[in-house]
């Protein structure tokens, strides 16, 4: 299948794999690319330009196909050391970086300088409108249903997806709610050249996490999820836990005299803790409402080949056939 995505990128399938903290792994990156799809590198989890460094190294060990790094900008007293990172990915050879959060402006005309192409996740029109003017490759425009931060608006990717046909000129991806060929078919009727996947690559056999996150994932239906952090104006999808209903208590107790530092115990510094030991009540933990349709943990290229098989199939029998009806 060819889109524009897997032209851009030079990938054999129009699939992203999404940054995600403690899970983009070489790991990981180098199997989504080896499958045919983008692999991405999460570059926050690394924290360093050293460590990230030999991230890459680990990953061009592991892969020559294409494969990205998630550099995901956030408000931060001591911020992360952004250029040294961006060093580290252009004298790694990566030629693709999403990035993610505040405006990517600051880095773009280093990577641009080194040929690397960039595309920003945004929840909105506005913000992928942005991102094209100011020279981003492509956009992963990021619906309600996404886990993570979808935004504050709420509008999900049935309206969101075809409003940024109408107004998009650069390529874009679906994310959000993204699992299988059938959402592929859809990502690309509504315009979309591919698709992100987060939340579903974690419940594959290669995601560096623990056995008991797959398994929360393949249990978990499309009712599992909360959202946190909603006075705050900072709103992430979650997967639901014993201490995301104490958190939310706390947010419904003290409501507009919430404060970060109130829920800093159920947030901060939890996903070593989940992804990485399987402590699933550590805290809160990004999942899209797209758990529902999780059923199995297969490896990235049983994934990534069962999604274009079930693509295939959608448009050249079903939608055929209806149409020759």
């Amino acid at each position: 299948m060819k889109t524009k995505i897997t032209e851009l990128f030079e990938i054999e399938h129009p699939i992203i794999q999404g940054g995600m903290h403690f899970v983009g792994f070489a790991e990981l990156a180098a199997a989504v690319s080896n499958a045919g799809g983008l692999g991405i590198i999460t570059g926050l989890t690394l924290g360093t330009p050293e460590k990230l460094a030999k991230e890459i190294a680990r990953c061009h060990e592991m892969t020559d196909k294409p494969f990205g790094v998630n550099l995901t900008f956030l408000p931060s007293l001591t911020p992360p050391d952004y250029p040294g990172m961006v060093k580290a990915i252009i004298d790694g050879g990566v030629k693709i970086v999403e990035t993610a959060g505040r405006n990517p402006e600051q880095v773009l005309p280093a990577l641009k300088a080194a040929g690397v192409k960039v595309i920003h996740k945004c929840t909105s029109v506005r913000h992928s409108l942005k991102a094209q003017s100011i020279g981003c490759d492509a956009v992963s425009v990021d619906g309600f249903e996404c886990g993570g931060h979808p935004g504050e608006d709420d509008v999900p990717n049935f309206i969101l997806l075809p409003r940024a046909a109408e107004e998009l000129k650069i390529p874009f991806v679906a994310s959000g709610g993204m699992a299988d060929g059938r959402s592929l078919v859809a990502a690309l009727a509504f315009g979309a050249d591919g698709i992100n996947m987060g939340t579903r690559f974690i419940a594959t056999k290669e995601a560096p996490v623990h056995q008991r996150v797959k398994e929360a994932l393949v249990a978990a239906s499309e009712l599992d999820t909360r959202l946190i952090m909603r006075p705050l104006r900072n709103t992430e999808r979650v997967m639901r836990n014993p201490t995301v209903d104490r958190l939310l208590e706390k947010e419904k107790a003290l409501g507009a005299n919430l404060q970060f530092s109130d829920i800093i115990e159920e947030v901060a510094g939890v996903y070593p803790k989940i992804m990485l030991e399987g402590d699933m009540e550590a805290g809160a933990w990004s999942c899209g409402m797209v758990a529902g349709l999780i059923h199995d943990i297969p490896t990235c290229k049983a994934l990534i080949d069962r999604i274009m098989a079930e693509a295939e199939s959608i448009i050249r029998r079903r939608l055929v056939g209806i149409v020759g009806a």
